[in-house]
């Protein structure tokens, strides 16, 4: 009897011990969740903390994922997986599902065409075959447009206003009519200006100034930009400009007649006509407004100064930062100014040597 009394005491101990040791981990995990309920939702470990918990961790075993509440369990995994990878060795990444990406030299040819030629993607696929490239189809083709940010669908009707500007800058020109107050014997007099611009190189031709723009006056004019233009290098194929009353049928005539078509933006919106009227603001704010002009003299001598300056000097940004009649020449001796208009207008450039 008393051989298997001490057995027995030690299983009751065992017991006892073991239900003592489960109400302290009940109790230490509604502790734990307590605690973490006060946290952040995410609790960063350090690397020196992630060793500790995967020491002790592990020796639970699978209890772990009813006990770890710091990470997932699925974390806790990816932890150990990557602890039994061998050192020195990259793991290879995993390739993504689905068909493997278009290689890089096809996108950039898809890319180029899709912004020389403008078509749909079904003539981008076309000239894609005539170069020989055939692993792409009509899909693929769609999705990178649509990615660059061009329209995959074919042009539909005359295209946009911008698209018709850059088909046409060659051989395309825009006038206006500007107008400055003049002081005179009479006093103070409204004297009108009519200017041409060709859209490709910004060069302009300015009129004479006069105060009374009659039909017969713009006639003139035309007649005399149009053969202007005829003995420049210059060709005329199209000319803008606004709804002016002054721009006669007559007017229009004359520039038909030369071979030119005339286009009328649309009344209330200078956008249309926006190489024209940023003219007109350059010339008011780099010059006219500088001067209290005195007589129709005045008002031509600045306009004189001021485009010749603006062909011959002033930088553009849409030309690359060259004036309109082309590049100034650099040399390499010292740095001069020319000024022009008692110092309102003023060139920089380098000495020659």
């Amino acid at each position: 009897m008393p051989r298997s009394f001490h057995p027995l005491l030690k299983i009751l101990a065992t017991v006892s011990s073991h239900r003592k040791l489960a109400t302290q981990l009940q109790f230490l995990k509604v502790e734990n969740d307590i605690l973490r309920s006060r946290l952040p939702k995410r609790v960063m470990v350090t690397p020196a903390e992630r060793r500790r918990l995967m020491k002790f961790g592990l020796k639970v075993g699978p209890a772990i994922r009813e006990l770890i509440t710091i990470v997932s369990p699925r974390t806790f995994a990816r932890w150990v997986n990557g602890a039994k990878a061998p050192t020195g060795t990259p793991r290879k990444p995993r390739r993504k599902p689905g068909r493997p990406r278009t290689p890089e030299d096809i996108r950039a040819m898809v890319i180029e065409l899709a912004r020389q030629v403008g078509g749909g993607y079904t003539r981008i696929l076309g000239e894609l075959k005539k170069l020989g490239i055939t692993n792409i189809c009509r899909t693929t083709v769609r999705n990178i447009m649509i990615e660059e940010g061009f329209d995959p669908d074919p042009r539909q009707g005359e295209g946009s206003w911008d698209e018709f500007l850059k088909m046409h800058a060659k051989t395309l020109w825009a006038c206006d009519f500007l107008s400055k107050k003049v002081w005179t014997l009479q006093g103070l007099v409204c004297y009108y200006l009519l200017f041409f611009i060709h859209i490709q190189t910004r060069e302009v031709v300015v009129t004479s100034c006069t105060n009374q723009p009659g039909a017969a006056w713009v006639e003139q004019q035309a007649r005399n930009v149009m053969m202007a233009v005829e003995d420049s290098s210059r060709v005329m194929t199209d000319l803008l400009h606004d709804w002016d009353t002054k721009f006669t049928k007559q007017f229009d005539g004359i520039v038909t007649s030369g071979g030119a078509r005339v286009h009328r933006v649309g009344p209330s919106k200078p956008n249309l006509n926006a190489y024209a009227e940023r003219f007109v603001q350059t010339l008011q704010v780099e010059c006219l407004d500088h001067f209290v002009v005195i007589g129709p003299k005045h008002l031509d001598h600045l306009v004189c100064e001021f485009v010749e300056h603006y062909h011959q000097e002033r930088p553009h940004q849409a030309l690359g930062n060259a004036p309109p009649r082309g590049p100034v020449p650099v040399g390499h001796g010292e740095i001069l100014c020319k000024e022009r208009l008692g110092g309102l207008l003023k060139h920089y450039y380098r000495k020659a040597v």
